[in-house]
């Protein structure tokens, strides 16, 4: 049978990206700057690169046999993905609830936007920021708030002496520094 009368799936390709998901009956908490940078993405792809591919996509098809176009194959599974992914940060840009960090600023207790110092037994001291799941990067020192470590260190003070589960057992920590951003 020819490929011309098949049909391909890219049944992983349907499936939504799948970032942590939410705690059950929690808000998608966000700081402005990652709001402001979710949203800058997701026009991005409406206004720029969406419209590209599209154009791609009709100049290839217009070409004729559509089988054994690399444009156009490849065209249509990038206009998929750019989608996917609008679907996906419209979704999240909705059930966001921005959150300023800077409110707490001078303030020695732990909340959403807190940047933490700790102290393990080891004598090794860790900092992390406390940031919303979908823009915390694990490579610059920042967790998400649903994180073991951030839900351990959330209400805590400077000072104070915390048990941190982990998957090698159970560790005393103590919070020696609590910092948020300066109100602008």
């Amino acid at each position: 049978m020819s490929k011309a009368f098949t049909k391909e799936t890219d049944s992983d390709d349907d499936d939504e990206v799948s970032l942590p998901a939410l705690p059950t009956g929690t808000r998608n908490y966000m700081t402005p700057a990652g709001y402001a940078r979710l949203r800058a993405e997701l026009f991005s792809l409406i206004d720029d690169e969406r419209p590209k591919v599209v154009e791609i996509v009709h100049w290839a098809a217009s070409n004729g046999d559509r089988s054994e176009n690399g444009d156009y194959l490849y065209g249509k599974k990038r206009l998929r993905e750019i989608d996917r992914r609008i679907r996906f940060l419209t979704k999240r840009l909705e059930m966001a609830e921005v959150v300023d960090p800077s409110v707490h600023h001078g303030s020695d207790q732990v909340f959403f936007g807190a940047t933490v110092t700790y102290l393990e037994p080891s004598g090794l001291e860790r900092t992390v920021t406390i940031m919303g799941i979908d823009e915390a990067d694990s490579l610059k020192g920042q967790v998400s708030w649903v994180s073991p470590i951030a839900r351990t260190l959330i209400k805590s003070r400077e000072g104070d002496e915390l048990q941190l589960v982990t998957p090698s057992g159970v560790m005393a920590i103590e919070v020696l520094q609590v910092s948020y951003p300066s109100p602008a």
